[in-house]
Order: C-alpha cells, then structure tokens, then sequence
C-alpha cells in the first residue's frame, strides 16, 4: 500500500528545516564566513524548507537594509558549501548533511502588496458600504 502523496510538509520536515535554520544563523552571527558582502549585511532567514530526503535545504534569506538582494544572495550561495561543513557539529544527529541553498525570500514584499491594497480607497470605501 503507497502512502498518499501530499503537498504539505510533514512534521520532520519542519523540525529538521527549523534545526538547519537555526545552525546557519549561528554560523552567520558567529561571522564564520569571510565574505565581505556577508560580512557587512545584516540577514534575516525566514524559513529553510527541507526537500523530502532532507537532502536538500532551502533558505529563504532577506538582507536588511539592503535595495539589491541578488549580490547577497550569490554571495550566500558561493559560500554555501562552507556554510553546510559549519553545520556538522550542530546536526550531527542527522544522517546526512544537507546541501544549502539560498533564495530570496519575497514574503515580506507581497504581505506589503496585500497591505496596500486593503488599504486603498476603493476597499474602505467597500467595506464601509457594506457595514451600513
């Protein structure tokens, strides 16, 4: 009997992509990385999202005040493999060493989007039409 495939994360997923978030961002404010665009941004990483293996993990990074976040991002992912043996001594209880991948992370930018358009006239005007 298969199991059903599903689009969702299953709990391990989540627990380990937490686990790796938090050994990267400790490698990242340890300043481990000799890397003068990493050096000098402050960066956020929302989420590490793990592919089923956990093989492969996913960080999705946002450079603080920063215009241009693709310089940060190469920066990021030239240094991955340095990044992941810096990992070792945090999840040493996992099987295998993930490989690391960085991606801007655009969440904050479309929450901002819904932001603006809820706040636009048309929509109060909707929504108070609606209440009377």
């Amino acid at each position: 009997m298969s199991k059903p495939t599903s689009s969702a994360p299953s709990q391990r997923m989540l627990r380990v992509g937490e686990q790796v978030r938090a050994a990267i961002t400790q490698v990242l404010q340890r300043g481990e990385v000799r890397d003068p665009v990493i050096e000098t941004t402050v960066i956020s990483i929302s989420e590490v999202r793990m592919s089923p293996d956990l093989k492969i993990a996913t960080a999705y990074v946002t450079p603080l005040g920063v215009a241009d976040h693709s310089e940060t991002i190469e920066a990021l992912n030239r240094n991955a493999k340095f990044i992941r043996g810096r990992l070792g001594p945090q999840l040493r209880q996992m099987k295998y060493m993930p490989e690391v991948r960085f991606r801007d992370d655009t969440s904050f930018d479309n929450y901002k989007k819904i932001d603006e358009l809820l706040r636009s006239p048309d929509v109060v005007r909707d929504l108070d039409h609606d209440e009377d």
